[in-house]
């Protein structure tokens, strides 16, 4: 019996090979090719440009000749989720989501299909759980879900024929590694079936105008799991972030189509599912009985919202010779960037301390606008001096030691205001034209004038 070909696919772009590279010879990434069963390659028609093949060939059409319309937003129910998907699902959508196993992606989708069920015609596909089950999970969260409608099926094939006769407005796939197509011969799972299978969801929703939301498993390093030109072929990917041991749960989205990337929605699980989260900033800050030294509130974007988190810095004397330089939810290697820029342009010493850095709530914060925030907590907690609670700041500093402005600086002002903070330390470029009322700003152009600032407060 001849034993079957085998080839060898990068999980970072897809790419194949007839034998292993501890490098993928395409992208270069490292220890990504995954050895897979070949498939048999399709056969192959000749196209001419007078139109003699099998296909008429395309004809470019001027850009200026397409006629454009409003695009129409079906909103889910749920205002997280619209948030994080741009103001509503959009017809012939793909989303993909992925996120750590068990963190409430299935209960999410359900429930929204359960609020569009009654005006659309939804169809939920689960192909990990029977339709029991999924029914208990209904009953559980005590969701009106009884029009929607539920297949337990991972044959793509079955899974087309029944999206072809139901016409669904919204569908749901539960979970996309789990699906296999009879044109394939790998396993469910394998690079090659999840490619696949996804283009070929992907083509069926163009084509047929339903709003498809497909998802994901995700690896141990948090990506999601198969070909990374899956990311390519979806018009919107979110992440569903969480601490395990915390009822809150944020979804980013890092790739949006029909709205703004780095949008944020933040949920706290409860018995009766997810719950969307009114006001985020409340989570993010901790209600001390006091000042304390080493907190500082940071006014942040998350894609179109403005956002107030707590930075907290701890700074203590090192008994190693490599003082420890730790950050949570923050860039690490800016942290030590930020300590050199203290110690050249403020005279603030840090070489013998070890230093640690947190963002409160889990949330992470990737925009350099921080660095403000951060210098100063680190600054109060070498100190010892606590800032007062209602001061915030924001801020990029630069290795020369100015502070550069941040983009939207007024929308992070009013959103300190209405929480009540009473003054704001920041860049010179961000003082408002106007008086922004019960807010005291702050401007400054270097960073030693905002820790000699720091000192006066």
């Amino acid at each position: 019996m001849a034993k079957a070909r085998s080839v060898y696919v990068c999980t970072e772009c897809g790419a194949s090979a007839l034998q292993w590279f501890g490098i993928c010879p395409s992208c270069g990434a490292g220890n990504t090719l995954q050895e897979t069963a070949a498939e048999a390659k399709p056969s192959t028609h000749r196209y001419s440009i007078a139109g003699g093949g099998s296909a008429p060939a395309a004809r470019p059409v001027r850009l200026s000749r397409i006629e454009t319309r409003a695009v129409e937003r079906l909103p889910t129910g749920i205002g997280e989720l619209d948030r994080v998907l741009g103001g509503g699902l959009v017809s012939g959508q793909v989303v993909l989501i992925g996120g750590d196993p068990g963190i409430g992606k299935s209960t999410l989708f359900l429930q929204a299909l359960a609020e569009i069920a009654p005006r659309h015609r939804t169809l939920y596909v689960s192909g990990e759980e029977s339709a029991e089950q999924v029914a208990l999970r209904a009953s559980r969260l005590a969701l009106d879900a009884g029009e929607v409608e539920l297949i337990a099926e991972i044959q793509l094939e079955r899974i087309a024929a029944v999206l072809d006769a139901s016409k669904p407005q919204v569908a749901v796939i539960d979970s996309i590694q789990t699906l296999y197509s009879e044109a394939l011969t790998s396993a469910p799972g394998s690079v090659a079936q999840v490619r696949e299978c996804a283009a070929q969801l992907t083509r069926h929703a163009k084509s047929t105008g339903t709003a498809l939301i497909i998802i994901g498993h995700v690896t141990k390093e948090g990506a999601i799991a198969g070909p990374r030109v899956l990311e390519h072929i979806v018009d919107t990917v979110l992440y569903f972030e969480g601490d395990p041991h915390s009822s809150f749960r944020l979804i980013r989205a890092i790739k949006n189509r029909f709205g703004a990337v780095n949008e944020l929605g933040v949920f706290a699980m409860t018995e009766k599912g997810l719950r969307g989260v009114s006001n985020p900033s409340a989570l993010f800050l901790s209600h001390h009985e006091k000042d304390v030294a080493g907190s500082c509130v940071l006014a942040t974007l998350e894609g179109t919202r403005p956002l107030l988190v707590e930075i907290q810095a701890l700074v203590d004397a090192s008994h190693a010779p490599n003082p420890r330089r730790l950050t949570v939810g923050l860039e690490q290697n800016r942290l030590a960037m930020l300590l050199a820029v203290l110690h050249r342009h403020a005279g603030i010493v840090c070489y013998d301390q070890d230093v640690f850095v947190n963002a409160v709530g889990g949330v992470r914060i990737g925009e350099p606008a921080a660095d403000l925030a951060v210098m100063l907590a680190i600054v109060s907690s070498l100190t010892d001096r606590a800032i007062p609670g209602k001061v915030i700041a924001f801020g990029e500093v630069g290795l020369a030691g100015e502070v550069r402005p941040a983009p939207r600086g007024q929308d992070r002002l009013r959103e300190a205001a209405k929480l009540g903070f009473t003054r704001a330390i920041v860049p010179k470029a961000n003082l408002p034209k106007g008086k922004i009322a019960g807010l005291e700003v702050i401007a400054v152009e270097r960073v030693d004038q905002a820790v000699a600032k720091l000192r006066e407060l």
